[in-house]
C-alpha cells in the first residue's frame, strides 16, 4: 500500500478527491493508497444518524457522508487516514478488524496501551480504538463499493476534546473521548509529535 501525506484538506474537496481515488482503484490504474490528512472542524455522519445527536448551536458545518457510523468529527490536531484498497486482491477478510489491530499495534509502537472493543448483540457500535479503561481514542467509519474501500479512521492526537461535548459521539451517549495529549500527560511521558505518529501508522499499515 501507498503512503500519501495530503496536510490539511477541506472535507468537500477531500470528499470529491476520494471518488476519484476509489475509480482509479477499481479500474487498476492506482495502488492500494493510504492518505493522511487534516481537515478543518466539522462534524460528519451517516445516514442512520439520529437528528438529536447532530450539533443544534450552528457552532460547527455538519455533513452527511456516504460511509458506516454515526457522528464524529474533524479538525486540528486529529489524524485522519483514508483507506482506498481493493478488498478483492487483498482477501474477504475483516478490514475494520484489520485496521483496529494496525492502529492499536502503531500506538503501542509509540509507547500507548490501547484495545479494541467487541460489540454486544443489540446494541451500538463499539468499532474503533480504544484505552484500558473504555475512552475512545480512535474514530472508524468505512465504505465498500466495487469492491474497493474508502473512508478510514480519525485519530485524536491533540484536538480540542471540547468539541465532543456538542453532540452524541458514534451514538454513544456518555463516551468519554480522549487523545494522545491526554493520555501522555497521565502517564508523564512527552506527546508524539504528529509526523512519528503518522511514520507510526504507516509504518503498519503499509506493509
Amino acid at each position: 500500500m501507498m503512503r500519501v501525506d495530503l496536510g490539511v484538506v477541506g472535507y468537500a474537496e477531500a470528499t470529491e478527491a476520494m471518488r476519484g481515488w476509489v475509480a482509479e482503484r477499481q479500474a487498476g490504474a492506482a495502488p492500494d493508497r493510504l492518505f493522511l490528512l487534516e481537515h478543518p472542524p466539522v462534524v460528519t455522519y451517516g445516514r442512520h444518524t439520529p437528528p438529536e445527536d447532530l450539533p443544534r448551536d450552528g457552532s460547527l458545518e455538519v455533513v452527511e457522508v456516504d460511509r458506516g457510523g454515526h457522528a464524529t468529527y474533524h479538525g486540528p490536531g486529529q489524524l485522519v487516514g483514508y483507506l482506498v484498497m481493493n478488498l478483492r486482491e487483498r482477501g474477504p477478510g475483516d478490514v475494520v478488524r484489520w485496521l483496529e489491530l494496525g492502529l492499536i499495534a502503531a500506538l503501542a509502537d509509540l509507547g500507548f496501551a490501547t484495545v479494541r472493543r467487541e460489540t454486544p448483540k443489540g446494541a451500538d457500535s463499539l468499532v474503533g480504538v480504544w484505552t484500558p479503561e473504555h475512552h475512545k481514542l480512535v474514530s472508524i467509519g468505512m465504505r465498500i463499493r466495487g469492491g474497493v474501500t474508502s473512508h478510514g479512521f480519525a485519530l485524536n492526537v491533540d484536538p480540542d476534546l471540547g468539541v465532543f461535548d456538542r453532540f452524541t459521539a458514534c451514538r454513544l451517549p456518555g463516551v468519554t473521548m480522549t487523545s494522545l495529549r491526554r493520555m501522555a500527560e497521565a502517564a508523564g511521558v512527552p506527546v508524539p509529535a504528529g509526523a512519528d505518529v503518522r511514520d507510526a501508522i504507516a509504518a503498519r499499515l503499509t506493509v
